[in-house]
């Protein structure tokens, strides 16, 4: 492989885990080899997935698997297979050491970067499948389905709550308080004006049961019939006496 660094593209990742990328060392159909350095300084050669071989768990398990046999120390099996005197490894005997690696839903893997010398791309090797149980695959279309998604598969963005929700959430909060304040006021104050009543409240009526009565009668005297004065007796004579009749007018006597 030519060690020629081209520069990033878009899509590429400026950070993995702990190292810097720089730029592009080599493309595979399986994933990409980057040009990265370590906190210390070191510079390291990095190999990526695809998004295609990363979203097939099959590729992504042998991505993974080459790693751990590469990396006993970190977990892996390679000491276990070597007992039977052959080593049933992934990846070739020759495989650089593993500084650093991901072995998650986008896993890479970074190794040392020795110009001219192996590097991360000899763990997307075992990802390509060369060939089944009974012999090498014949035919053109023998190729992965997940080829065409050539994208660099990265980890999903960690999502953080912006500052705006966290000043709703504050103020929703501090509203919430004052209100439970008001409420506890409001029962205090009702507790102790009804302490301060403790007079005894006047007990109900009974109720009354109204029941008509009848119109009064009139008292008043049923009118009597006017009495007559009597008549005067005629003299016995039968005759009057000549004289003033009564009422009668004075100025028409005789003068004597």
């Amino acid at each position: 492989m030519a060690d020629v660094a081209s520069p990033l593209q878009f899509g590429d990742p400026p950070r993995l885990g702990p190292y810097v990328v720089q730029a592009r060392l080599h493309t595979a159909p399986a994933g990409f080899v980057y040009l990265a350095q370590g906190p210390d300084g070191r510079a390291v050669s990095l190999a990526l997935l695809t998004r295609g071989a990363a979203f097939d768990p099959a590729a992504r398990d042998r991505f993974v698997t080459a790693i751990k046999e590469a990396a006993p120390e970190q977990g892996g099996v390679r000491g276990w297979f070597a007992r039977g005197g052959r080593a049933r490894s992934a990846v070739l005997e020759d495989a650089p050491p593993v500084l650093g690696a991901d072995t998650g839903r986008a896993p890479w893997v970074a190794v040392p970067y020795v110009p001219g010398g192996p590097g991360a791309e000899r763990f997307l090797e075992p990802v390509m499948v060369g060939g089944t149980l009974i012999g090498q695959a014949h035919g053109p279309d023998f190729v992965p389905y997940w080829l065409t998604d050539r994208a660099p598969a990265l980890a999903p963005p960690v999502r953080r709550r912006p500052l705006t929700e966290t000043r709703k959430r504050v103020l929703l909060a501090t509203l919430a308080l004052l209100l439970l304040l008001l409420l506890a006021t409001i029962f205090l104050l009702l507790m102790l004006l009804g302490r301060s009543g403790d007079a005894p409240m006047p007990q109900q009526l009974p109720p009354t049961q109204f029941m008509p009565t009848p119109p009064p009668t009139p008292t008043s005297p049923e009118p009597q019939e006017p009495t007559r004065s009597p008549s005067p007796s005629p003299p016995e004579s039968g005759q009057e006496t000549p004289g003033r009749s009564p009422g009668g007018d004075s100025s028409g006597d005789p003068q004597l």
